[in-house]
């Protein structure tokens, strides 16, 4: 597929000028045809309907549903609100164990919906939460896990499940990372009581702005639906409190497009995911991402951990010299936030000090992992 010229960064091409230069993020948003999401546009204007679960988000629900073979799957109009939404849902309060390696919105939900967040530390490998941990830290208080699958790997789901079941536990999984993963044969979101997906403009699939909330059974399923329309269940009747995470029609506009385009997206980020792990894998001060064994996995970050983190500092300060925006992604460590009081989680703060996320996103210029890579090589 040839390149959309409105992808194709200056920065990219040789022998642009210094003035045309402009930086290479550690992400870039997918647009797709401006032609065609105006003609989109164009029905919503036709039919005047804006939001209020208009046409385009009902067929995007469908079509997510189907896609990621997800039944009770609602659309929402961010990630955040889906972590709050589910929290309510599941009745979580009192303690939540909760990962400290996350981005903060997973901790800062559980505390805005007034639950102690209890942390657990993170598997040194995988980078999600320890089983052995949480369970060490469960306490009467305990009501429920808050886990997040990290940069598309899943979480020991089924450790974490059967710590569940003998605690009386219910499960909230943060899936931002993992559209479109399959994890033992399953889709992701088969896994826990509820999973929330992200659908920002950063993610592997977006809506602009945007999220969903999908349950393990058509029972939950429906309570989340309510939840989520200030708490409707029909035009004139009322099931319980609920919030406006509804979806409008613009945003929905563009999840058609970019789910029309997701096919194309995730061979052109496998090629380059797999063109870094070729270009860095054997370097001793490196670590690269450990999937997890089972794991259909969907490329949407290319973390790397470095021995020290002088390493990191001297490798981000050689991209940034050549215009290139790596992410220290997650950092801080979350058991550092300000307003949680926690013990110290030594792997996730190790961790935290010493990942770094590289530019990855679809449609890179194929002379642009190389160049990374090197500038990588040259500055350890």
């Amino acid at each position: 597929m040839e390149r959309p010229s409105h992808l194709i960064d200056t920065h990219e091409v040789v022998g642009a000028s210094a003035a045309e230069v402009r930086p290479i993020p550690v992400t870039r948003t997918f647009l797709p045809d401006l032609a065609a999401y105006t003609e989109l546009m164009r029905g919503v204007w036709e039919r005047g309907w804006l939001t209020n679960h208009g046409p385009l988000v009902k067929d995007l629900e469908n079509r997510l549903r189907e896609y990621l073979n997800a039944p009770d799957l609602f659309v929402l109009n961010n990630g955040t609100v889906a972590l709050q939404i589910g929290i309510k849902a599941l009745d979580l309060r009192d303690e939540v164990i909760v990962t400290p390696f996350s981005y903060v919105a997973t901790v800062s939900s559980a505390v805005w919906e007034n639950c102690t967040p209890v942390f657990a530390d993170i598997d040194p490998v995988h980078l999600t939460i320890d089983p052995k941990a949480v369970e060490r830290a469960i306490t009467p208080r305990t009501t429920g896990i808050l886990a997040t699958h990290v940069f598309g790997v899943p979480c020991a789901t089924e450790e974490l499940q059967d710590i569940a079941d003998r605690h009386g536990l219910r499960i909230l999984y943060d899936g931002a990372h993992v559209f479109g993963v399959r994890y033992l044969g399953k889709p992701i979101t088969a896994y826990g009581d509820v999973t929330t997906l992200s659908f920002h403009a950063t993610k592997l699939f977006h809506t602009i702005e945007g999220g969903a909330v999908i349950a393990r059974n058509a029972e939950l399923g429906h309570k989340l639906s309510y939840m989520r329309n200030f708490g409707h269940n029909g035009p004139e009747a009322f099931q319980g409190i609920g919030i406006n995470g509804k979806m409008s029609e613009a945003h929905a506009a563009m999840g058609h497009l970019v789910l029309d385009s997701m096919d194309h997206i995730a061979r052109s980020r496998k090629i380059s995911w797999e063109a870094y792990r070729d270009a860095l894998g054997d370097i001793t001060a490196l670590e690269l991402l450990h999937v997890r064994e089972g794991t259909d996995y969907n490329h949407a970050y290319f973390p790397v951990v470095f021995d020290t983190e002088a390493r990191l500092l001297k490798v981000r300060e050689a991209l940034r010299a050549e215009h290139i925006e790596p992410r220290r992604y997650f950092y801080p460590s979350l058991d550092t936030l300000p307003y949680v009081v926690s013990e110290a989680c030594a792997v996730s703060r190790s961790i935290a000090q010493r990942v770094l996320c590289l530019p990855l996103f679809a449609d890179m210029h194929p002379e642009l992992v190389p160049r990374i890579a090197g500038i990588v090589r040259a500055g350890l």
